[in-house]
Order: C-alpha cells, then structure tokens, then sequence
C-alpha cells in the first residue's frame, strides 16, 4: 500500500519505488517493511534540519565569572551523510571554547554537534558551523572545533581507502592568534 497523502519528502511509496528500481519486489517478506523503516530512519538522521542551536546553548553566567582556561570535550560521536552521495561518515568532534562570563552545560555541546551531523553535510562546512554557532551564541574568547571521520563514500566505492580519517578545524577568536592555546587545544583533543 503506498502513502502518497503527506507532504513527507520521501514517502513510503517513493522507498517502494526506489526498492522497485533496484529490481528488488517490495512486497516480498524481507522488504514488506522495508519503506516505513526507511521512512523513519531518515527522520531520524536528518533531523538536525528542525533544530535551532539557540535553543541548544543555553547559557549558564554562575561559575564561569573567574574561569578563563579551555573548556573540552573531546569524543563526542559524529553520524552524518555526506550531501554528495548520501553516504554515511562517522568518528568523533572535539569541541573547545574559552568562556568571556557564561557558559554552557557540557551536553550542550554534544548536541550542537548532533545538530549539524543530522543534516546532509560536507565535513568541511559541518565544522565550521559547529564553531560559528558557539562564537554567535555564547560570545566566547575563543572556539576550537577537530573533525575526524571515516567517509563511506572514499571506503565502499571508488577509491575504496579503508580506515583513511578526514581531520577538519576550526579555530576563532583568541586561537587564530595564540599558539600556545591552539597548541593546547590541538594537544587534548588528541588526548596527550
């Protein structure tokens, strides 16, 4: 039965239509559920697009008045597509920032890198939006942001690189200048 009645932009019948296309019968046992699956699975990876990270930074002024240092929290786990071939990527963001009065609770910060890894991305873009929306956000001294993921699209076809990482960063404010906090930021976020 296909569901042509939403305004969805990919429906189930479009998933049958896909399934069809791949000479595979929709209908059959393995693929009868195959389309809602799929359905939701896509809500769910790309709902970054109904986030706002305005609402994600809340910003807390008690306990950082005095705190000027690097604030990190290294691992936290990326899942995207690429936009180009719809292919996963994955690894881990490291994001850091150095407070000028306010802060942020630390899972904030995991989900702002959630918010943007659920959008159809290029690595390269996703990066810099993470650093960007803290900077506008919260009006830090300075934001760092390391991307490194492994591309389905390099592994499973063309090139087929297995295991090769993509390192993106974005350093604002007060990293651009000083070495010696870039140095730091650089060093944690490979965790030596």
């Amino acid at each position: 039965m296909d569901d042509d009645s939403d305004d969805r932009p990919f429906s189930r019948s479009d998933w049958r239509r896909l399934l069809r296309s791949l000479h595979e019968d929709p209908d059959r046992p393995g693929l009868r559920e195959t389309p809602a699956r799929v359905e939701r699975a896509w809500a769910h990876w790309t709902s970054g697009y109904g986030q706002d990270p305005a609402e994600i930074l809340k910003v807390f002024e008690d306990g950082a008045e005095k705190y000027n240092e690097l604030i990190v929290v290294r691992n936290i786990p990326v899942y995207s597509h690429c936009e180009h071939h719809l292919a996963p990527f994955f690894g881990t963001a490291t994001v850091g920032y150095v407070p000028k009065g306010a802060i942020v609770g630390l899972s904030k910060l995991t989900r702002l890198v959630d918010c943007f890894a659920k959008r159809l991305q290029v690595q390269e873009r996703m990066t810099r939006q993470i650093a960007d929306a803290l900077m506008t956000h919260l009006d830090p001294a300075a934001v760092g942001v390391v991307v490194r993921c492994r591309h389905m699209c390099m592994e499973s076809r063309g090139i087929r690189a297995i295991g090769e990482e993509t390192v993106t960063s974005a350093m604002l404010g007060e990293l651009l200048t000083n070495l010696g906090m870039r140095t730091e930021l650089l060093s944690l976020e490979r965790g030596r």
